[in-house]
């Protein structure tokens, strides 16, 4: 099972590295643009410079995530960017859903690999 967890963790990682380092270098190719709200939803990111701040954050905690370092950390601060990709591709654009079904199931596998971190997150009663 460990070496589930280090693949999931790695692979979440190397796409987020990459997929990070892309917002800045766009080395990938370009995607055809969605049309309608979706694109209206995406030019007003880019020209926000919204989505600067994103690919520094996938850029951070993919190498994070690549090092072995701080991993609930990064996953913590990856989780509102997968759930934000994740609505993007369920209501504008599925064309990119499946990617990112992955990207969410190697994050649940990485956040069961380092649970104890999160366990004070589900406790039903607070001890002051």
């Amino acid at each position: 099972m460990k070496i589930t967890f280090v693949a999931a963790r790695a692979l979440l990682g190397l796409i987020f590295t990459v997929f990070g380092l892309n917002g800045f270098l766009h080395f990938l190719p370009m995607q055809s643009m969605p049309q309608g709200v979706a694109l209206q939803f995406v030019t007003a990111l880019a020209e926000s410079h919204y989505m600067t701040v994103v690919f520094a954050l996938q850029l951070g905690t993919g190498v994070l995530l690549l090092l072995n370092r701080y991993v609930p950390v990064a996953l913590t601060l990856l989780a509102p960017v997968i759930v934000n990709i994740v609505l993007f591709h369920i209501l504008m654009a599925p064309a990119g859903l499946p990617l990112a079904i992955v990207v969410t199931v190697l994050w649940m596998v990485t956040a069961y690999s380092v649970r104890p971190a999160f366990q004070a997150l589900f406790h039903t009663s607070v001890h002051a």
